[in-house]
């Protein structure tokens, strides 16, 4: 039996919150972010730290190292594994995340992709030595531009396998991904979307940009690369390590690339927002105020994640 599940964009506060859910569940977190998924990248993709773990048990966090490209439907697996694990012990579940394709491929809605062509990543490759990852985006851009709009023009990996689909079936990712059309959650699992006015998420965006260079993320990017951790690596394509890289390298200054990974990840949470409501009918959206304490949202949740689609408390 699937979990209940709590959503929303990056920065929105589902970490705090769904700590507090689970405490009064009395149930471990299934964590469903592709980033958090990679070992020795804690700063930079804002895992929970050990005494949030410490706090509730966390699952599926530090799977793949950075060097390894990790698919959802890989990721799938391992969450449908550690959900029977925890149930087999009597306890129950929250999956708790933001990442959209890797909640649904959890669902069973990932639709079957081309296998990869070893011959058509090499031209890509090709491409991006000689004249840059963002030649290939342009390309994308040009085929599939909702792929292009998602990705990050420096995401190698997910550019190439994007151009990799439309090359190989002639019909963009995006199109692949959503030809089930939105999933009806009127039999469950119950979801719930964590939201916050723009300006308020955005506020807490940057507060957290910061808080990360105060962390040590610089250290941590660096002690990667110093480690063999290749730059154009799966795991440190998550939003903004391309730019600090740039900053260890003393190619742009920190300012610049704190107000670089400001801007995208705020346009990354509008995708995120996009995704959720358009991918699941029945969705059950909860705004939280901005001086709103986390133990606060969470009683507040907690009948949207139990009670089923018709009830009282979801007509109220």
């Amino acid at each position: 039996m699937l979990p209940p599940f709590l959503v929303g964009p990056t920065a929105v506060g589902k970490t705090a919150v769904g700590i507090e859910v689970a405490r009064e569940l009395g149930a471990e977190i299934l964590s469903i972010d592709s980033r958090q998924a990679y070992r020795r990248l804690d700063i930079g993709t804002a895992k929970p730290t050990p005494s949030e773990r410490a706090a509730v048990r966390h699952h599926l966090l530090d799977l793949f190292e950075p060097t390894e490209k990790a698919s959802a439907a890989e990721f799938a697996h391992h969450f449908h594994d550690a959900l029977r694990e925890v149930q087999s012990r009597g306890r129950r579940t929250l999956a708790v995340g933001g990442s959209g394709l890797y909640v649904d491929a959890c669902l069973g809605r990932l639709d079957r992709l081309p296998p990869a062509d070893a011959p058509i990543r090499a031209e890509h490759r090709r491409i991006r030595d000689a004249q840059g990852t963002e030649c290939l985006h342009e390309r994308l851009r040009g085929v599939d531009p909702q792929s292009a709009a998602r990705l990050a023009p420096g995401d190698f990996q997910r550019i190439s396998r994007a151009l990799e689909v439309f090359q190989l079936t002639g019909l963009p990712l995006g199109q692949l991904q959503t030809q089930r059309g939105p999933l009806d959650l009127s039999a469950g699992p119950p979801m719930v979307l964590l939201l916050r006015q723009r300006s308020d998420l955005r506020a807490r965006i940057a507060l957290r940009a910061h808080a990360m260079f105060a962390a040590g993320l610089l250290d941590e990017l660096e002690n990667a690369l110093a480690a063999g951790v290749p730059a154009d690596a799966p795991g440190l394509q998550a939003i903004g390590y391309a730019d600090f890289v740039r900053v260890l390298r003393r190619e742009v200054s920190r300012e610049e690339a704190t107000e670089g990974f400001i801007r995208r990840t705020a346009q990354y949470a509008k995708r995120q927002i996009t995704w959720f409501r358009n991918r699941y009918r029945g969705i059950r959206p909860l705004e939280i105020a901005p001086d709103e304490a986390p133990e606060t949202t969470a009683r507040r949740a907690l009948p949207r994640l139990e009670e089923p689609l018709d009830s009282p408390a979801e007509r109220g």
